[in-house]
């Protein structure tokens, strides 16, 4: 009876000294006088790849673009980069003229944990794909 009552008094201090540690290292973090320097670095560089896809008006620079990047996606994948490989997938997709057939495809071909990891970033390129549709009517 004992052993249980201090395994858990033990527990709940371990658990009250890690999300203590957590709570430091976040304010500390956050104190860093470059840390909102690094957040916009970041942002950035997730723009500047978002902007490298190509004029959707041009289908020869489209399937181009497209095939690079099915290629490069699967070197990565294979490579184990899937962070990269998803990345460039995704890329893929965005500018693919039948995205539900190619997700199809990848669903059969992809491990489903990585599978997983493209459907959570497929939302983010297509609000870039549906605004530069949008901007590139307009012009």
């Amino acid at each position: 009876m004992m052993g249980g009552k201090s395994s858990t008094i033990a527990a709940g201090v371990c658990g009250a000294l890690f999300v203590g540690y957590c709570i430091y290292f976040d304010r500390k973090r956050r104190s860093d006088p470059n840390f909102k320097n690094r957040l916009r670095e970041r942002e950035k560089v997730c723009v500047v790849e978002l902007l490298q896809l190509p004029d959707l008006k041009d289908a020869e620079a489209v399937q181009k673009f497209f095939l690079e990047e099915i290629q490069l996606g699967e070197e990565l994948l294979a490579q184990g980069d899937y962070e990269n490989g998803i990345e460039h997938l995704t890329n893929a997709i965005a500018v693919c003229g039948q995205p539900q057939q190619l997700l199809q495809v990848l669903q059969q071909t992809l491990p489903p944990p990585v599978f997983q990891m493209l459907l959570t970033k497929l939302p983010t390129i297509s609000q870039y794909t549906s605004f530069q549709t949008v901007s590139n009517n307009l012009n």
